[in-house]
């Protein structure tokens, strides 16, 4: 049971009214486009736009409807019990804020901010290179100073909302010889000449979201798009971490969506599926799974919410941010992979929408660092004796 604010539930019923109109009666179609440069519904995207669905974590001083971070997880994990694509596409946007929220001058929030609300809503957030993954500072993308402007060079891969951000939050090395310390972290409309989308990525799932390859070829910004300005200079790697650091938790919440779908779908099934003169539903074997199942879903939400409470009380929460994602999204695919034996045959067609939960879910455990790179996160601080 969750216990929810009036603000929360407020949220709640905006999403589901939203969702149930405008997204659960299209995304198994859009789903099966073949390109994947033409699988983004615009339309209904732009709606929830202007419900302040990608803006949510925009200070209402820059034009935004903040929430605090409890009322961000509900969000988000009710956007995802409807679609993780179309949820992901809103946490993407808020996300590639979050270096500049973290590092960045009023003035730069600003900036940033109105790419977002007065354009089509995209933001990205580019760190990923075809070199790099989960060595995440390996970053060959260079940007040198030329007068009052920076030169970026480069590419950057596997870039969610790349293919449709009004601006993106670029990572560049500005030194390198210093390592991690030679990374600054650029604001790069992507009007800017020399900026240019190379390839759209065709995926297993998460199709209805755009994961793409991005060029810089001389892509000039004037010196005031480095965040932080000139006290921003080699920070860059520093402002990704605390940006996954703060994200990580809200994945989870995503991901404890998509599993409450999966499950819901599949009570559905064994509740009507008759076998034997009875329900499915009535065998014992089915009802451990279905406790499983509820229990995963329960427990990653209770991380999730931990993470998010020591976040918002200024406390160290690393180490139980990457607990949340880890534990979420693995929860969530055992979880998506359950209620498809549930269901057996039907659960495996893609007339069903657990098939693509099913597909979906596994993008999750990748993302924003893999599940591996989150136990090193959990191990190095219970080794460090800080995860006590």
């Amino acid at each position: 049971m969750r216990l929810l604010t009036e603000e929360q539930k407020h949220w709640v019923e905006v999403i589901g009214d939203f969702c149930k109109k405008e997204i659960e009666p299209i995304m198994l179609d859009w789903d099966k486009v073949v390109d994947p440069s033409k699988a983004i519904p615009f339309e209904p995207y732009a709606k929830a736009f202007k419900l302040g669905l990608n803006s949510f974590e925009i200070p209402k001083e820059y034009g935004g409807n903040k929430v605090d971070l409890a009322t961000a997880e509900v969000m988000y994990e009710e956007m995802g019990y409807y679609d993780g694509n179309f949820a992901s596409v809103m946490q993407t946007t808020n996300l590639a804020l979050k270096p500049i929220l973290i590092g960045g001058t009023p003035e730069q929030v600003q900036y940033f901010s109105k790419h977002i609300l007065e354009g089509k809503g995209y933001a990205a957030f580019a760190l990923t290179e075809p070199q790099s993954g989960s060595d995440a500072s390996n970053v060959k993308t260079t940007a040198v100073k030329d007068g009052d402007e920076w030169v970026i060079n480069g590419e950057k891969c596997f870039i969610t909302n790349g293919g449709e951000a009004d601006i993106v939050c670029v990572f560049a090395s500005t030194d390198p010889t210093a390592g991690t310390k030679g990374i600054s972290a650029f604001m790069v409309p992507t009007s800017t000449p020399g900026f240019s989308v190379t390839k759209y990525e065709d995926k297993s799932g998460f199709r209805t979201i755009s994961t793409c390859s991005l060029k810089f070829d001389n892509v000039r910004v004037p010196a005031a798009n480095l965040v932080g300005g000139e006290a921003g200079l080699g920070k860059g790697f520093g402002f990704a971490m605390k940006t996954l650091d703060k994200s990580r938790a809200c994945v989870g919440a995503l991901a404890v969506g998509i599993a409450r779908r999966a499950l819901d779908e599949a009570i559905a099934f064994v509740k009507e599926r008759v076998t034997f003169g009875a329900p499915v539903s009535k065998r014992q074997g089915i009802q451990w799974m279905i406790a499983d199942m509820a229990t995963k879903i329960e427990a990653s939400r209770q991380l999730v919410s931990h993470a998010n409470d020591l976040q918002s009380k200024g406390l160290p929460f690393s180490k139980e941010a990457a607990m949340a994602k880890m534990f979420a999204t693995q929860s969530a695919m055992e979880v998506c992979t359950d209620a498809i034996q549930l269901m057996g045959g039907k659960g495996y067609m893609k007339e069903d929408c657990v098939e693509k939960l099913f597909r979906d879910i596994k993008a999750y455990c990748i993302f924003e660092g893999t599940n591996q790179i989150q136990k090193i996160v959990i191990s190095g601080a219970v080794l460090s004796g800080k995860g006590h």
